[in-house]
């Protein structure tokens, strides 16, 4: 997915712009910045826009936080990463009894 970038009219946009003075825009880095408003066409200038960074969950705090992390190793055979005491390493989609036990950790 592409950044946004804002940009900010810089005279009073024409008209009652529907951007507002203000406004995101979605550009690919390689994209030239715009000059004009996509809405009324008045001049605009890209500002500076803080980064969102998720951070990235590791299979410990996966497990932790309840889930279950299954990471394919051959067609319908599943390395569970995450997997609790009692249960199974590796999944196999052909035997229900290597399945992990949800019950365990959804709760209502």
């Amino acid at each position: 997915m592409p950044p946004f970038y804002s940009y900010c009219h810089l005279e009073d946009p024409a008209g009652a712009c529907p951007a507002g003075f203000e406004f995101e825009w979605e550009q690919v880095a390689r994209d030239l910045p715009l000059t004009v408003c996509p809405h009324c066409g008045a001049k605009v200038e890209r500002g500076l826009t803080a980064a969102t960074i998720r951070p990235r969950k590791f299979n410990c705090e996966l497990k932790d936080l309840g889930f279950t992390k299954l990471v394919r190793v051959d067609d319908g055979l599943f390395e569970n990463v995450t997997r609790r005491p009692g249960e199974e390493k590796y999944i196999d989609r052909r035997r229900p009894e290597t399945f992990p036990d949800l019950s365990k950790t959804v709760k209502d």
